[in-house]
């Protein structure tokens, strides 16, 4: 498939890793500089500013969709391509998922996984067509940022909970190229989960 549209979920907070906040902005500037538009959360702040810094830096369009109660707290961003103000949480997700033809999950806390846990989820039973990547950001420490929860799905497949098709039909990559290529390729036909799987 033909990919002009990312989503990106990300953390609004900067976390204690420099290298982390680093990178996110090498994935925003990367992504423009590959002529794809980035769709994101709006905020101002941690890697999801980064990620809008990354993009506008090198020219490309940052799409923000952000709730009404984040605005009254300044927690948007307001130098964005577009920036889409919405009542809630929900008609934020609605709106980032429409507005992109795929989803990168970079590193995050609670909300990041949650954004990236439905998305999944429905994709696995058929509510939209999406690919789905996390990407494994390297740490300062060493090893991928998603290794933790890579662990944890594989033994959610060993313990017969996610099936391998699902857990297969995740792009999981360390490199942006090949995130991008694995997302393309992942096309809108997934392996649809079955009842009792």
């Amino acid at each position: 498939m033909s990919l002009t549209s990312i989503c990106v979920f990300c953390a609004s907070s900067s976390g204690e890793s420099p290298t982390l906040l680093e990178a996110a902005k090498g994935v925003g500037a990367g992504l423009a500089e590959r002529g794809l538009r980035v769709v994101y959360g709006g905020g101002g702040s941690g890697l999801m500013g980064a990620v809008a810094e990354g993009v506008m830096g090198a020219g490309g369009e940052a799409i923000g969709v952000i709730p009404d109660f984040m605005v009254q707290r300044e927690w948007g961003r307001e130098d964005l391509t577009e920036l889409h103000v919405v009542r809630s949480m929900h008609e934020r997700k609605a709106m980032m998922a429409d507005l992109s033809d795929a989803f990168l999950v970079l590193p995050g806390g609670i909300g990041t996984l949650e954004e990236f846990f439905e998305v999944w989820t429905w994709r696995q039973i058929g509510l939209h067509g999406k690919p789905v990547g996390l990407l494994d950001l390297p740490t300062a420490e060493g090893g991928g940022f998603w290794q933790p929860l890579i662990s944890a799905l594989t033994g959610l497949v060993d313990a017969g909970f996610v099936s391998r098709a699902s857990l297969d039909d995740l792009v999981i990559e360390d490199d942006l190229d090949a995130m991008l290529t694995g997302l393309a390729a992942r096309g809108s036909d997934p392996q649809l989960l079955r009842p009792g799987t």
